[in-house]
């Protein structure tokens, strides 16, 4: 069977897969407002591509593995500057699965001015939404208050970083993709070579930029939430930090915070950035803690980890899935989809780690080049081991948990991920807020097995497996949320 195949009309989607209970991909990593299927979504024209559900599901509960236990182990926890951890996967996976899922939605275009409309609906509904979740309105678990000052909410955050990446990935497979038939690998790169130019356009841009602008010394003040410090010199609300440099990947002097405090204001930024946790700046790195005496001024500055420049480099993770989509689109054979997939995918991840020993480090923060190439690179990979497992092996029934998840995978982040459940919860309280069902249920199971690490290890397990079954509840019933 030849590699490549045409794309027409009746060209079926996953080849000669036959265990597959599939419709047509119609979601992206956050879609909003319920819908009920009808019958109608049983028909077999309208597949859905499994591998990719389990895929979004699993990057949920990843999730919520290394936001509840991360405090308990800390080396699964964000990097604290460089270097990757298992928490440094999350959000490349998420802009990885939008690619594909664009490429699948956007195959096919009956009316390219129609499809761009719903993708900018889309795009602003999710980032308004992450502005909401993210923005600074929910304060989040162990604090039952609410509400922002507008002067002082966040305008990036999650949602807002895979609303662009959406809108990157969208716009240039409605509009910059050759309307060539596929008939050959040459036929292949022709009808997307836009879009490969276009990425490297993006990676270009980002590398002059942090490397070509020059940073200059500038000043920020102390947020409230940063006041617990009583180390010397932090009496002043106003710290200065001394730079002058151009080329600096540092947390201090980076053009990724420059950027930011120029077009979005130092008062809209993350106030607790993940470098608070650097040896510079916590005695219990790479855990949050107090602050050395010798602490350097920026350790209290805000620094925004979905910042502007780092989401247009984040966007390229959004390319790199959309390209596995066309080998899923183009590509008959499953076999040769999982070859030609593996080969992508252990080169992006090899050109990653030669870039860092060419002096380019791995930073989620800063989503340096060789970061974006490790992480596509594992994203690649894992999908050809779940593409493998579950639509090719047919072993879906393991997955289950994962694929309702991922069926629903924006209810479950905001109730979970972004705390809004257990907050919820943590309203109800006998007598002082500690004494509410989240932290009561969390201290018995500590208790249980007489260690605090392990014990919160087995409340996030217990945690995932509960969104899990309200998923398959809300999958029993045909209810999804979607945009």
């Amino acid at each position: 069977m030849s590699a490549v195949g045409d794309s027409g009309e009746g060209a079926p989607l996953l080849g000669e897969i036959v265990c597959l209970s599939l419709e047509e991909e119609e979601s992206t990593a956050a879609p909003a407002a319920v819908s009920k299927h009808t019958d109608s979504d049983s028909d077999p024209k309208q597949r859905r591509l499994v591998s990719l559900d389990v895929f979004r599901g699993l990057t949920i509960a990843l999730m919520i593995l290394v936001d509840d236990a991360g405090k308990a182990f800390p080396s699964i926890n964000h990097s604290p500057w460089f270097g990757v951890t298992l928490a440094d996967f999350v959000m490349p996976f998420f802009l990885f699965i939008v690619g594909v899922s664009a490429s699948l939605v956007f195959k096919r275009v009956s009316s390219k001015p129609q499809a761009t409309k719903k993708v900018l609906l889309r795009t602003v509904k999710l980032f308004i939404l992450g502005v909401f979740l993210q923005g600074g309105y929910f304060h989040g678990r162990g604090n039952l208050s609410y509400g922002v000052d507008i002067a002082k909410i966040r305008w990036m955050g999650v949602l807002q970083r895979i609303s662009i990446g959406y809108l990157f990935s969208s716009i240039l497979e409605i509009w910059f993709t050759n309307d060539y038939p596929v008939d050959s690998s040459k036929a292949f790169v022709r009808r997307y070579y836009f879009q490969a130019m276009a990425g490297i356009f993006i990676g270009l841009s980002y590398l002059i930029l942090l490397y070509g602008l020059y940073v200059p010394d500038w000043f920020f003040e102390i947020s409230s939430l940063n006041m617990e410090s009583s180390v010397s010199g932090y009496g002043l609300r106003t710290q200065t930090v001394n730079c002058g440099v151009r080329g600096s990947l540092e947390p201090p002097c980076n053009v990724v915070g420059l950027i930011d405090r120029l077009l979005l204001g130092e008062k809209h930024l993350y106030q607790r950035p993940v470098y608070r946790r650097t040896k510079e700046c916590s005695v219990n790195s790479p855990d949050y803690g107090p602050l050395p005496s010798n602490a350097p001024g920026w350790c209290l500055a805000p620094f925004d980890p979905e910042g502007i420049l780092s989401s247009l480099m984040a966007a390229i993770t959004c390319l790199v899935g959309l390209h596995f989509g066309h080998i899923l689109v183009h590509v008959k054979d499953h076999m040769q989809r999982v070859i030609f997939w593996s080969i992508f995918s252990v080169f992006l991840t090899l050109a990653g780690y030669v870039l860092e020993l060419a002096g380019v480090p791995l930073s989620k923060p800063l989503y340096t080049l060789s970061y974006m190439f490790v992480t596509a690179g594992v994203s690649g990979l894992l999908l050809v081991v779940l593409y493998y497992i579950v639509d090719v092996k047919c072993f879906q029934k393991a997955m289950i948990l994962f694929q309702w998840m991922g069926m629903n995978a924006l209810i479950l982040y905001a109730l979970a991920a972004c705390d809004l459940f257990s907050g919820a919860l943590q309203g109800f309280y006998w007598y002082s807020p500690e004494n509410n069902l989240v932290d009561i249920t969390e201290r018995f199971i500590q208790a249980a097995f007489n260690s605090k690490k392990w014990g919160t290890l087995v409340f996030v397990m217990l945690e995932i497996l509960f969104w899990g079954l309200v998923a398959g509840f809300l999958h029993a019933k045909k209810v999804y949320i979607k945009l």
